[in-house]
């Protein structure tokens, strides 16, 4: 046998197999009216149709029909490329070059973008069917094999959280609370769901659904396209979300240009014009929250007119557009800007200049559904959230409590007399909390702890409030006269749950509170152990009103749903008692929960 007979021949080269699908978002599109045939050119906005380099072209292949957009766009030199070059001394031209696909397709039942690069852009917003992407990941993730979840608390904290498990875990490890929380994104695993990506393939398919999209590997074929569109819609139109998520599926944002908030923007323009304040309230922008309890000053720019004042107060800034002409008193809120100062003038800054419409909040029920405008943004809740949000706030409300709370009066007119303190009488006042506090710490057995704070080196010598006073058996009694803002309820909420969690999990803390007691109230009758603590929450609402599940704003709602299952989960009891104004009444009406 010979050296050439005995040599290999190399094979070609086995070309690469071309991959079937592709990792691609999808955004739902919706037409205006019932107009199904509608020109596909109308969801994309004109400045891309029209500029110089952009292509647009129609698609008709094996049944995909549709509208393809590209383009590139190449503004020039970078804006880093000058400073580049002084600092460094040699010379930098760089381009910045930002490509976007568009590519509009139409199935028998909607109209879908699927988008490549910046392509979103190109969509015009108003189109874009804000449910879409929550709608899907929610009929079909598996509750085990989460990986992502983006959410935002729907109170006066304005807070986003952002959490992730890289191999997955079940949807209840996350936290996410039934009440009041806006899953905004969510990641994971999907199951049954034939997509061509999962065909002959071993690996599961992942989806991330947020409120404007998915994110979901999509067949690369005409054919393969079509069918996984179909699948995707087939998992839309199942009836009921899975069990396990049925609640996020409740709370969803609306577009800012939808034909829906655009509605909303007008009936809530008309009640600012006719000072409707009762489902208005306060609330702490995000990009305020963490220094809000520092500011002793705001600065309200609104309407014309600049000011500074101690508090806020929502009648005050509807007052302030209210005479404005019909369309213009929530633009006057969009427009106007609230900035918080450490001093009493505007020579301490600690905000920024935020929009007012961020500090206000709005409730317009209309039908079986409810809308509330939060930080700027309108958000749809449906009827069975909001049932289940009532019957709980019910609840609360319905039992006798344990303690009593005395009338919170009007102060004496200079006269020295105590009247019927007609409507706009300014020398008539509530008294103040410094004053109730000392009224109800009167009451045989009960103790005043207002500003009594206890100091340990875990709160960084600041000291913390563990309550107002303390009732005849332990119980933990915080005050608050709520006026017509949110945000002193929130406060409230968060220093009794505060001050439950440090006696039980601070021991130097704990130490110090009882040495407290034991010198006001020798051998008071306080479980020491706080293992089953007292938690009563004692609240004024503006003119005295009763304290019902229609008295409180929603999103106190909310926040008071949150802080008892936070309180029940460390095994506090939760009390709520509705203070009375008027001696007549005798004794304030107590609930309990």
């Amino acid at each position: 046998m010979t050296l050439e007979a005995s040599r290999t021949v190399p094979r070609p080269p086995t070309a690469k197999k071309a991959p079937t699908t592709r990792k691609s978002s999808l955004h739902r599109l919706r037409a205006k009216g019932s107009d199904r045939g509608e020109d596909l050119s109308a969801f994309v906005l004109p400045r891309y149709l029209d500029r110089e380099g952009f292509t647009s072209r129609p698609v008709n292949k094996d049944g995909l029909v549709g509208l393809l957009v590209t383009g590139t766009i190449a503004p020039g030199r970078a804006d880093w490329c000058d400073p580049l070059s002084i600092l460094t001394g040699q010379p930098v031209a760089e381009e910045n070059r930002t490509s976007l696909a568009l590519f509009l397709v139409r199935t028998e039942n909607s109209v879908y973008g699927i988008t490549y690069g910046m392509g979103h852009l190109m969509i015009d917003p108003v189109r874009i069917d804000p449910g879409f992407g929550i709608e899907f990941a929610v009929r079909c993730l598996k509750e085990d094999r989460i990986t992502k979840v983006r959410r935002q608390v729907m109170d006066a904290r304005g807070r986003t959280d952002e959490n992730s498990a890289t191999s997955g875990e079940h949807i209840r490890g996350f936290g996410i609370e039934q009440f009041g929380e806006i899953v905004s994104q969510i990641s994971g695993q999907i199951e049954n769901v034939p997509l061509t990506f999962t065909t002959g393939n071993k690996r599961p398919a992942h989806v991330t659904g947020n409120d404007r999209s998915i994110k979901i590997h999509l067949g690369n074929s005409p054919a393969a396209l079509l069918h996984d569109l179909q699948e995707i819609e087939e998992v839309c139109a199942r009836p009921n979300p899975l069990p396990e998520f049925e609640f996020i599926a409740q709370v969803r944002p609306l577009g800012p240009k939808s034909e829906q908030a655009q509605k909303l923007d007008v009936r809530l323009d008309a009640m600012l014009g006719e000072g409707q304040t009762s489902r208005m309230a306060l609330a702490v922008p995000s990009v305020c929250r963490e220094h809000f309890e520092f500011a002793e000053s705001f600065k309200v720019t609104l309407a014309g007119h600049a000011g500074q004042h101690a508090e806020l107060d929502v009648d005050q800034l509807v007052a302030a557009v209210q005479r404005r002409p019909e369309g213009g008193r929530l633009r006057a809120l969009r427009e106007g800007r609230i900035q918080m100062f450490s001093s009493t003038d505007d020579s301490e800054a600690n905000s920024g200049k935020v929009p007012v419409d961020h500090w206000f909040t709005a409730e317009v029920p209309d039908g079986v559904a409810h809308y509330f405008y939060w930080q700027g943004k309108w958000y749809e809740i449906g009827a069975e959230y909001l049932t289940v949000v009532e019957q709980r706030v019910a609840d609360l409300l319905a039992q006798p409590a344990s303690v009593t709370m005395p009338p919170w009066t009007i102060e004496m007119c200079e006269t020295g007399e105590r009247c019927g303190v007609p409507q706009g009488h300014k020398r008539h006042n509530v008294h103040d909390e410094d004053w109730y506090n000392k009224e109800v710490a009167a009451q045989d057995r009960y103790v005043l702890l207002d500003k009594n704070n206890v100091h340990t080196e875990r709160l960084r010598g600041g000291g913390l409030e563990i309550a107002d006073a303390l009732g005849p058996q332990g119980q933990f009694i915080c005050v608050k006269k709520a006026a017509s803002s949110t945000a002193p309820l929130n406060h409230l909420f968060a220093q009794g749950r505060t001050g439950i969690e440090t006696v039980r999990f601070d021991l130097q803390a704990r130490k110090d509170f009882l040495s407290k007691v034991d010198k006001l109230s020798p051998r008071h009758a306080l479980d020491r152990s706080f293992s089953s603590p007292t938690l009563v929450f004692g609240i004024l609402l503006k003119n005295g009103a009763e304290l019902t599940p229609d008295s409180l704003f929603a999103f106190a709602k909310i926040s008071l749903l949150h802080t008892a299952t936070a309180l029940e989960g460390m095994g506090a009891r939760l009390e709520v008692v509705s203070i009375s104004r008027t001696a007549e009444t005798g004794m304030a009406r107590a609930t309990t929960g």
